[in-house]
């Protein structure tokens, strides 16, 4: 029996990657500009930051995603009276014509969309060696003991990536359809479910929350809680908003508007000490070790 081959086709094929960054940056820095001769993309992780591309002034804020298109000149500014920013910068060659989508694209992405770019970031840091936050270094140094296929899994979260905004801005376009409620809905559900508490913990930064108090809020037994949260975002709910905490704390660092004990307090830590001891843990360095390194990374030019 013959049996047919079906050569398939690529719409859109990232050929090389050029850089991998995630900034922390401070207030009141800024990029005096680059133009290059392949795509970078720029996403908003937290806070806020003020972008230029060519003749564009853009205000940009979590969750927002901006494409810098061969040659465009942009540059990046942190306002001083907003939120410090965490950006993402991935840099790529990539010759598809459907790219022709992503010129002078700005939009918000999709849960899905997230997570594809989540698993980009997770397979960066494993398969790269740091630094990732250097503005000045643009050379990627593969990890001799990166997992398998690293490379190919970033590659293959970007074309996901790209090929699903494509997509969903082409749906939202069609006719609705009717749709039954299936697994697929069911796990959606969920999902909103462990954001909604992501989005609770956020809130309430300046207590301490129990496990007890947060089965209460969202009339969930504990065993049900741990497994919508662990399948959303693979940790204890507990776990997570202790890093939450901490994230929040390096962001008021970056801020310069509050001392170490002042956002001990407003994070709800049982004293300085107690904050300046999980800080270290869980970043490495001390409060005040960290605040000089921002200063001293505000003085790179990218």
């Amino acid at each position: 029996m013959d049996f047919a081959r079906t050569t398939l086709t690529e719409s859109i094929t990232v050929d090389q990657l050029i850089s991998f960054h995630y900034f922390e940056y401070a207030n009141g820095y800024a990029f005096e500009g680059e133009q290059h001769d392949f795509w970078e993309l720029l996403y908003v992780d937290k806070g806020n930051v003020e972008v230029r591309a060519d003749d564009r002034a853009l205000q940009l804020e979590q969750g927002n995603i901006v494409f810098h298109k061969p040659d465009e000149f942009h540059t990046v500014r942190v306002n001083p009276e907003h939120k410090p920013p965490n950006l993402i910068v991935i840099s790529f060659e990539c010759a598809s014509p459907d790219m022709d989508f992503f010129r002078n694209k700005i939009t918000s992405l999709k849960e899905q969309e997230r997570l594809y770019l989540s698993r980009i970031l997770q397979e960066g840091f494993r398969t790269f060696l740091p630094p990732y936050d250097d503005p000045a270094d643009h050379q990627l140094t593969r990890n001799p003991d990166a997992p398998y296929a690293g490379e190919q899994m970033i590659k293959s979260h970007l074309e996901m990536l790209l090929i699903s905004l494509i997509r969903s801005e082409r749906e939202a376009a069609a006719p609705a359809r009717s749709a039954k409620l299936t697994p697929v809905h069911i796990e959606n559900r969920e999902r909103e479910l462990a954001d909604r508490i992501v989005h609770y913990l956020k809130e309430n930064l300046d207590v301490q929350l129990s496990l007890d108090a947060l089965c209460r809020q969202f009339h969930l037994g504990k065993s049900r809680l741990k497994e919508i949260f662990h399948a959303r975002y693979g940790s204890g709910v507990l776990e997570y908003f202790k890093l939450l905490k901490l994230e929040e704390a390096k962001s008021l660092i970056r801020e310069h508007k509050y001392n170490f004990t002042e956002i001990s307090e407003k994070l709800g830590y049982a004293s300085l000490h107690y904050f300046s001891r999980e800080f270290k843990k869980n970043t490495g360095m001390s409060p005040s070790d960290y605040a000089k390194s921002v200063r001293a990374k505000a003085g790179f030019s990218r």
